[in-house]
């Protein structure tokens, strides 16, 4: 989730959207989902200081769906999430860069480097201060101990340099529908993508958030864009995103 604000003193958490009369009701609620062979206990603490945060919107599921689909390999990967609301997209990620923690699936490969030892990828989820609590608490819950999940604060604009810049992948789920913070989050994304690095957006094509206008006209100036996949029933994209440096290949239009 992105500051509207590049001072680093400024209240972060205005960046949530709270209307009068909305989230007046403080809740919480545990939703169980299963990828990857993995059963995912996810609380949403729903309430006027969380806001849109709370959720696990239709995005972050439209996205684990499609890691699980592609066999999207996450073994020996360095991975950020960002505002990751909840942190099931970032939780699924650390499931899936530890070949040590087991899966329901009845088959399971382990690979190996060359001097033996199985690859473990390194898992960072990142979100503003305020979510911090509820991505904690989901860690705990479904990352087993020992597991290579860390959870950061991190304000697009103003503390992304604090990160190193050679991530592997980066993901963001519903993560793009306030223009403001558009430049932002553009400068985020190219300071933590690797130079070989892939970045997985998935986002609602909501017109009057201004989706498009990310994807087809700004997203672009800097990184080769892919339509990896489009889900008609939640109208949510998936972008697969390189640096321009970086040829990908069987690229095809996605606007």
């Amino acid at each position: 989730m992105a500051s509207s604000s590049t001072d680093p003193e400024t209240e972060p958490e205005s960046v949530f959207p709270r209307e009068v009369g909305l989230f007046t009701d403080s809740y919480s609620e545990s939703s169980r989902f299963c990828f990857c062979g993995h059963e995912l206990s996810i609380t949403q603490n729903f309430g006027s200081r969380l806001g849109v945060a709370a959720r696990v919107w239709d995005a972050a599921l439209s996205l684990c769906n499609y890691f699980e689909s592609q066999n999207v390999d996450f073994r020996g990967k360095k991975v950020i999430e960002l505002g990751a609301g909840t942190g099931i997209v970032g939780i699924l990620a650390a499931l899936q860069a530890d070949p040590g923690i087991p899966s329901q699936r009845l088959h399971i490969c382990v690979f190996m480097t060359l001097d033996g030892m199985e690859r473990r990828g390194d898992v960072t989820i990142t979100d503003l201060p305020v979510a911090l609590e509820q991505i904690q608490d989901n860690v705990h819950t479904n990352v087993p101990p020992g597991g290579r999940a860390r959870v950061c604060a991190l304000s697009w604009g103003v503390d992304q340099h604090a990160f190193p810049g050679n991530y592997d992948l980066v993901l963001g789920a519903d993560i793009v529908y306030l223009e403001s913070t558009f430049p932002l989050l553009l400068g985020t994304l190219r300071h933590l993508c690797g130079p070989q690095g892939t970045v997985y957006l998935a986002s609602k094509m909501r017109a009057e958030h201004g989706a498009e206008t990310f994807f087809c006209h700004l997203l672009p100036q800097h990184f080769h864009l892919e339509l990896a996949q489009r889900d008609e029933d939640v109208n949510v994209n998936i972008y697969r995103a390189r640096h321009r440096g970086v040829t990908p290949a069987g690229q095809h239009p996605f606007c």
